[in-house]
């Protein structure tokens, strides 16, 4: 009952913030957080991907020719993928997971109730291949459960996490595992998915955001110590632990966000590792699209909602800026449309001067920066990044839409999610659903 007065209180001062910003600070200041706050945020990306490249990435020796790492002691590293109806992708996935060149694996693949034929795909390849292992839940439980059952199944000390429908690089396994090796307090580490779907405009800008956006923020959360969320298709974790924080949680919506919450409040650290590539499939329709990050979208707030008592603990300081960036994020949101609603009733009547919004478009001075530091932060994810994709700057004609598409997608999907998440009354099971994969698979070779 607490927990949820709480979640109501926030979601009061999340709505009412952006209102009260217009009443006491006129429309003037409510725009130029709206204009200012993303300009902020790309100079901090900028900055901390530069700082991560300077101080770490750039002595890294990677590419074509160059040797495996080499992990102390060779241990054992179990890699996992769950699947729900992988029919038409779970072959390609488990023979890419089974061909790394760090030799002292295991791959258990769990079929989470899959209603096709994947059950009979996965125990043929079983018995071509010693050491993949397949488990077969009778029921859709869910990925998180699938998670938790090829886990407690696993071997090794270390459990790369893959989804159905991804391909890791060849020396993937390997440098997502060096980390927890070589720093005993290293919970998990995060790779670094690449999008193999680009026959549509949607598909072709994900490319660019994946470098530019995802990447970026990545290597900047890595640089003040604490990550939002690791990627839910590519990710190692030490068994260790998962077991210390009860592994993940079945009644979270992206349960990726959730566990790195998790092992964060129990003083684990999380790393990025951008070499540990997995070539990946992402939505190219915008119901696809809407659908995934909505999804994404809920799952963070959920998050959010659930840990707030971080704020109130000295022991979770760390994890201060990440509940600070997204309740910036969350009321940007919704100070975009305070300011809409704002703009269309001045149409029709006569608003007080304090709160009338005249433009919903920045100035041109304003504009003009906000394109050109834009472009700049697209451009030096690029640099940064075409070591691990060639031809990587010919995204950067696509990503000049990302602004247009994804902020709208962003500010609806915040919209809708968050006070859904503050209202609801009882968290269920999160089940597997069939996600849109693409229209045109492109395999990165």
């Amino acid at each position: 009952m607490i927990d949820r007065l709480l979640a109501l209180l926030v979601l009061c001062v999340v709505l009412g913030a952006p209102l009260g910003m217009a009443m006491a600070f006129t429309s003037t200041m409510l725009l130029n957080f709206i204009f200012f706050y993303p300009l902020f945020m790309s100079g901090i990306w900028i900055a901390g991907g530069l700082c991560f490249w300077l101080h770490w990435e750039r002595h890294w020796t990677w590419g074509p020719g160059q040797p495996a790492p080499i992990l102390p002691g060779n241990p054992l590293i179990t890699i996992l993928v769950p699947c729900h109806n992988e029919e038409e992708h779970g072959e390609e996935t488990l023979l890419a997971a089974l061909g790394q060149r760090y030799s002292n694996i295991e791959v258990i693949a769990v079929n989470d109730g899959s209603t096709d034929n994947t059950a009979a795909l996965f125990d043929a390849m079983a018995a071509r291949h010693p050491r993949l292992r397949v488990i077969h839940l009778a029921q859709n439980q869910g990925k998180a459960m699938g998670l938790c059952m090829g886990a407690m199944a696993a071997r090794g000390e270390y459990i790369v996490c893959i989804d159905g429908d991804a391909l890791l690089d060849p020396d993937a396994a390997a440098y997502l595992v060096a980390p927890l090796v070589n720093h005993p307090r290293v919970g998990a580490v995060t790779g670094n998915p690449r999008v193999r779907t680009r026959s549509t405009l949607i598909g072709r800008i994900q490319v660019g955001e994946f470098s530019s956006i995802i990447g970026l923020i990545k290597r900047t959360q890595r640089l003040y110590g604490q990550v939002f969320s690791v990627s839910g298709v590519v990710t190692a974790f030490r068994r260790q632990a998962l077991d210390q924080v009860g592994y993940w949680s079945l009644d979270m919506i992206t349960e990726d966000i959730d566990i790195t919450w998790k092992l964060q409040r129990d003083q684990w650290e999380v790393f990025y590792e951008p070499r540990g590539l997995c070539w990946i499939l992402m939505p190219e329709t915008l119901r696809g699209l809407w659908k995934q990050r909505l999804r994404w979208a809920q799952g963070g707030a959920e998050v959010f909602l659930k840990n707030l008592d971080c704020i109130g603990r000295w022991k979770s300081r760390r994890l201060w800026p990440l509940m600070f960036e997204f309740s910036l994020s969350t009321a940007w949101a919704f100070s975009l449309t305070l300011s809409i609603v704002l703009w269309s009733l001045g149409q029709v009547v006569e608003l007080p001067a304090a709160i009338r919004v005249t433009a919903l478009f920045p100035p041109s001075f304003t504009g003009l920066v906000l394109a050109l530091v834009c472009l700049l932060q697209f451009a030096i994810s690029v640099l940064i990044d075409r070591r691990y994709e060639p031809g990587l700057v010919r995204s950067l004609y696509w990503i000049i839409w990302y602004p247009f598409v994804y902020w709208i997608i962003s500010l609806c999907t915040t919209l809708c999610s968050f006070p859904k998440v503050a209202l609801r009354i009882r968290r269920q099971r999160a089940r597997w659903t069939s996600p849109d994969r693409g229209i045109k698979e492109l395999r990165k070779s």
